[in-house]
């Protein structure tokens, strides 16, 4: 029997992974399917007739026929699908929402810039590059900052916050960062990596189409 979820992604895709991290923390196997973005697949009509924007990810949930892209989105869809990681209040609901904008808005953008940079995918001058690196680097200060004295971003517990910057953060160092400047966030990070489930990039997102196990 296949699995519920079906994640469509690249390995390099920092989005992907927040989404295949959040089904891996949740106990939900998923079937991967991988995208050749280099060759196009992500703009083809079969794709973008799921995906609207072609992108990736893309999150197929098979109990119910739904198509599910955006990744903060997604987080939202699974902690309200599945019952796990949306907060244990109205309140700290909205502040993990809060908390997943601001992310697009002022850490993943830089960050996964300067990472793409740094590894030579997007050529840029040198400038270029170290704006981005200073821009990321402001938002992760904001993050070191919340983080004094607190284990997790919203609440006591973990929410889609935590899973949604996690996400990013995970690329700090590819993208010039070093997480030992910002101790909170290193420990934050550390958390993480214990939870139950948690497993990296690498070991959730391979360069190829595979199966749930």
């Amino acid at each position: 029997m296949p699995a519920r979820f079906e994640l469509h992604g690249m390995f390099v895709s920092g989005p992907t992974y927040k989404v295949g991290l959040m089904l891996s923390l949740a106990g939900e196997p998923f079937d991967y399917t991988h995208l050749n973005l280099m060759e196009g697949e992500h703009k083809r009509p079969n794709y973008l007739s799921k995906q609207r924007f072609g992108q990736v990810p893309l999150l197929v949930d098979r109990s119910n026929g739904r198509h599910l892209c955006q990744s903060a989105a997604i987080l939202e869809y699974l902690a309200d699908t599945l019952g796990r990681f949306g907060g244990s209040s109205l309140e700290e609901r909205f502040q993990a929402r809060e908390w997943l904008y601001w992310d697009f808005d002022r850490l993943a953008s830089p960050l996964y810039r300067a990472r793409l940079i740094k590894a030579g995918f997007r050529p840029a001058p040198p400038e270029v590059y170290e704006d981005c690196l200073a821009s990321a680097k402001a938002a992760v200060k904001v993050l070191d900052t919340h983080l004094a004295g607190r284990d997790w971003l919203v609440g006591e517990g973990v929410t889609i916050a935590d899973v949604d910057i996690y996400g990013v953060i995970a690329f700090a160092d590819a993208a010039g960062i070093d997480l030992n400047d910002y101790p909170n966030v290193a420990a934050w990070k550390a958390r993480i990596e214990a939870l139950p489930g948690f497993q990296p990039a690498d070991a959730l997102l391979p360069k190829t189409s595979r199966e749930a196990a």
